[in-house]
């Protein structure tokens, strides 16, 4: 008879302990650890220095991070790995990440603390915030934004549309990134109040104002009017109901010229072989953070198909949330 071999629990300690290397990287941002080796402070002495640390301090970070792939240490020295040299060495940053770090240190990862209260109550905690916390939170999630907004713009190929509805997003970025590789494309936003200064700044900050318009509205019954080719609802349905977000994707049709092309960037729950973990994680996320949704992929494609969209693709943007493109039929 032939003994079962045990399985091995490297992948429950490897989840059970991922809270430990997030601190540290959290820590290694804060202090400025990448950018000091960016600067050419490759050892543990010279970090150290720069960053105002102990030397205990710098190799313990230094080598947590190597461990992890962040760095490359070579007989005692450091060097960045390419992904942490592009996000994570401040203004030399492709995308400084250290505000979304800084968000998910002091915002997010205390928050989960009360996560065994959501798992009972299927209530979010309370976010006890003040003008400094938002400050944080707001810093933290629109830096993400730019990290979907580069991807998006990377992946999805919206060539030939000329007349472009950016609906009830947190941020222009997407729209901005579509343009900048398409610049036979005008733009209408329409978002809801509050946030028109902030997307008219940075239409203009882009140097796109000559093809953008900028609209109020409420997300959840805006009726946009004109026969748009490009739509997009990027981070729009995790912040409304179902029979909301039926009606936004209704409405949406009715602005859209038969042959539109509709982007829906968001977390989902899929159906899928292997549940893609990212998304899986955030539905975590947004419950315990605010009590918003990741919806199941199956129930967000039924609204589209019942407004007249019919979804075409569905792209995994890497670090960031995934997109179902439909077309107006």
């Amino acid at each position: 008879m032939t003994d079962t071999p045990t399985p091995e629990a490297a992948r429950i300690l490897d989840i059970a302990t991922g809270y430990m290397a997030a601190k540290q990287l959290f820590q290694a941002s804060r202090i400025g650890l990448f950018a000091a080796i960016a600067a050419g402070a490759d050892t543990a002495a010279a970090i150290a220095e720069r960053c105002g640390v102990s030397e205990r301090i710098a190799r313990l970070l230094a080598d947590a991070l190597a461990a992890k792939g962040l760095l490359v240490r070579t007989e005692g020295h450091y060097a960045l790995a390419s992904d942490a040299s592009a996000y994570l060495t401040g203004e030399d940053a492709v995308i400084d990440l250290a505000p979304f770090l800084t968000f998910l240190d002091e915002i997010s990862y205390p928050h989960w603390l009360q996560f065994a209260h959501t798992v009972d109550t299927t209530e979010p905690g309370e976010l006890q915030m003040d003008d400094a916390r938002w400050a944080t939170f707001m810093a933290g999630v629109m830096t993400y934004n730019r990290l979907h907004a580069q991807e998006f713009g990377r992946r999805v190929d919206l060539a030939g549309a000329t007349k472009a509805l950016d609906f009830g997003g947190l941020s222009a970025d997407f729209a901005l990134a579509v343009m900048a590789r398409n610049p036979e494309l005008h733009t209408t936003f329409v978002y809801a109040p509050g946030f028109e200064d902030g997307v008219a700044e940075a239409v203009a900050a882009a140097g796109v104002a000559d093809r953008a318009e900028v609209q109020v509205g409420e997300t959840a019954t805006a009726t946009p009017q004109g026969a748009f080719d490009a739509v997009f609802a990027n981070h729009v349905i995790h912040r409304f109901s179902a029979e909301e977000n039926a009606r936004i994707f209704r409405n949406l049709r009715a602005a859209a010229a038969p042959g539109a092309t509709l982007t829906v960037l968001d977390f989902f729950l899929d159906d899928d072989p292997e549940q893609r973990a990212l998304d899986a994680l955030h539905a975590g996320e947004y419950l315990v953070i605010d009590g918003t949704i990741v919806y199941p992929e199956a129930e967000v494609r039924s609204w589209l198909a019942d407004a007249g969209w019919q979804v075409q693709d569905k792209i995994a943007l890497a670090g960031s949330p995934r997109v179902l493109v439909a077309t107006a039929i």
